[in-house]
């Protein structure tokens, strides 16, 4: 039998690896009175194929959000409903981007973003990141020696808020240095910004998009992290030139919106109350679990290790003693009942084979507290 879903749960291993949501949080009471509210309200055109830009009662409802979230709200023409953001960082390449542009990612970054980039392809270049983001000294070196060259980067692909898999947050003055620098260059920013509403200690800084001068920043939204993966709706926030390109294009002319009937379903969540309510849900949730497995590896894990405890969104990173590669320490994990995502995984190059990452997001407090020793007994074993 085919399967239904795409998480694969292997028996007696505690998997740290998926960056899911567990399904028990899922909001589908709250998900299915709002499609049953739509088509009473609409009828056929619920059904029917859907305005390029997206429903207006959502977009309406973006700005309005953002507005209260972010240092500004976008004008509605700045923003397109989309089928997530993985479709919106490939459209954002089928647009702007040709096969052997120049094109730039934080290291370490989000991994299956590379695997899209690279499936455009492109010419990947690294620019290293510290405990604040991305280091914007290192960029503009970087930028400085491909002008000399005649060369420039077309895109800058980059997670600065509750980072995958760093968990590390960008401080507001790096945001505004790299927009900047940005600007000066003529670099296209494409920052993604899935889990700003999943933060736990405080609000989020402003994204780089809401500080950066018009043009400069496209920004990534999605309800993939803030209500369920299996929507398949983000949206995009960027100049209205750009966002204009993407309703002009083949694939909206042809098939119109993206995902419209789910659409108009998130914007009956979205101003019934149901999201507020369903993100203080998660974010207390969440902010348990990320504290469990944080007060976990600080009792189990042995000396020499480092784990960030982020702010908000799905993962901590780890930081193995010097000498340990966590891929060849998988196996042995896994043996003992605990899997991860080694961070070689999240590097273009160079990796820091002493890492891994861990999501806190699918298991309740007793298994991460129990995921955290299994850790610690396998890393204590070649210590």
């Amino acid at each position: 039998m085919l399967p239904v879903v795409q998480i694969v749960h292997r028996p007696g291993i505690l998997d740290l690896g998926w960056g899911h949501p567990d399904p028990a949080v899922l909001p589908v009471a709250s998900i299915q009175r709002a499609a049953t509210t739509v088509l009473a309200r609409y009828g056929a055109d619920a059904l029917a194929y859907g305005a390029e830009r997206g429903p207006g009662p959502l977009i309406a409802w973006i700005c309005s959000r953002l507005k209260r979230t972010d240092a500004r709200a976008p004008d509605p023409v700045e923003v397109v409903i989309t089928a997530g953001a993985s479709q919106t960082l490939d459209l954002l390449c089928t647009l702007c981007t040709h096969p052997g542009d120049v094109v730039l990612v934080e290291s370490p970054t989000y991994h299956l973003a590379v695997r899209i980039l690279r499936d455009h392809p492109l010419n990947l270049v690294a620019v290293p990141s510290d405990a604040d983001g991305i280091d914007v000294d290192a960029l503009k070196s970087l930028l400085e020696r491909m002008a000399r060259r005649g060369r420039t980067a077309r895109l800058l692909y980059f997670v600065p808020t509750h980072h995958n898999p760093t968990g590390v947050c960008m401080s507001l003055e790096r945001r505004r240095a790299l927009a900047a620098v940005a600007a000066a260059y003529g670099v296209l920013l494409v920052e993604d910004d899935v889990y700003r509403e999943l933060s736990y200690d405080a609000p989020a800084p402003p994204s780089v998009w809401s500080l950066a001068p018009p043009g400069i920043v496209a920004r990534i939204g999605s309800f993939s992290k803030s209500l369920a993966p299996g929507l398949r709706l983000g949206y995009l926030t960027a100049d209205a030139s750009l966002t204009r390109r993407l309703i002009g294009s083949g694939l909206l002319d042809s098939g119109g919106g993206l995902n419209p009937f789910v659409a108009l379903t998130v914007a009956e969540v979205c101003t019934s109350g149901d999201f507020d309510a369903t993100i203080a849900r998660l974010c207390a949730t969440y902010r348990e679990r990320r504290d469990a497995l944080a007060g976990g590896l600080r009792d189990y894990l042995p000396p020499g290790c480092h784990c960030t405890v982020p702010g908000g969104g799905f993962f901590q990173w780890v930081a193995l003693p010097e000498g340990i590669d966590a891929g060849e320490l998988l196996p042995f994990a896994e043996s003992m009942g605990v899997s991860y995502l080694p961070g070689s995984r999240f590097y273009l190059d160079a990796p820091r084979r002493n890492t891994l990452r861990l999501a806190f997001s699918l298991y309740q407090p007793p298994q991460l507290i129990e995921a955290a020793r299994r850790l610690g007994e396998a890393i204590a074993t070649v210590v």
